[in-house]
């Protein structure tokens, strides 16, 4: 199964749009939502209206732009953020930072349930930071609960030591979460790599990753060749993943 994930949800009004716009022409399959942005209100709404499956995309480092009488948040989110900047190629441990981690979570997460009545199907992180390493030693996500997982890449793509660490992060997140067998940035737009995707996809769960604001994904995603690419692939959701699992997470 292929889930084609457009993150960023909510974030504002124009990256909403291009979400839906794909959507409504079957060229993603899920999303992600910030909360607590200039359009997550809106976008909510709509989401619901559609009928997309939606899931949380945790945001620990971009300043949250529809915030309003939350000044706790707001001070923890700005630590937390200032932290992460400093240390983004060097993942450190902060243990004075776990109650703002923790707190931020949780407080995104009940936006989402108060937004769209109902839990995400799957959770991520802006700048895949729910999978930094206060998230991971501190695990405030429910164990059960669907995760995307880290990068993968193709022999030559990175280089060793990069592709180990990814190793590490998707391993883990498969034995505490439920989660895909691959997850790929739509980047690079190479066919042939975008080709062995595809191919993985007909025996294994794999998500893709779109940004359809960026004009080069939106583009791509609503081609006819990328429509040719999806003919014959069963292109599903989150929800659909492993729902035994799933519930089983949910009730944590």
């Amino acid at each position: 199964m292929l889930i084609i994930n457009a993150d960023d949800l909510g974030k504002d009004e124009y990256t909403t749009g291009t979400i839906l716009q794909c959507h409504r022409q079957g060229r993603i399959s899920s999303t992600s939502a910030m909360v607590f942005m200039r359009d997550s209100e809106r976008a909510a709404e709509q989401a619901m209206e559609a009928g997309l499956d939606v899931g949380l995309h945790i945001n620990f480092t971009q300043r949250l732009t529809g915030l309003s009488n939350h000044s706790l948040l707001e001070s923890f989110h700005e630590t937390v953020a200032g932290f992460l900047a400093r240390t983004r190629y060097c993942p450190l441990y902060n243990p004075r930072l776990w109650r703002q981690f923790e707190y931020i979570y949780h407080a995104q997460l009940e936006e989402f349930l108060r937004l769209y009545g109902k839990r995400p199907s799957h959770i991520d992180g802006h700048e895949h930071m729910h999978l930094c390493t206060n998230m991971i030693v501190d695990r405030p996500i429910h164990a059960g609960f669907p995760v995307r997982k880290s990068f993968h890449f193709f022999r030559g793509e990175k280089g060793v030591a990069n592709r180990l660490y990814r190793r590490f992060l998707s391993g883990w997140v498969d034995r505490h979460f439920v989660s895909t067998d691959y997850f790929f940035d739509i980047q690079p737009i190479v066919e042939q790599r975008l080709l062995r995707i595809m191919a993985l996809s007909r025996t294994s769960h794999v998500e893709l990753m779109v940004h359809p604001e960026r004009n080069i994904h939106s583009e791509y995603l609503l081609s006819g060749r990328f429509l040719d690419l999806l003919r014959g692939l069963r292109v599903g959701t989150w929800e659909e993943l492993n729902p035994g699992e799933r519930e089983k997470g949910l009730q944590g």
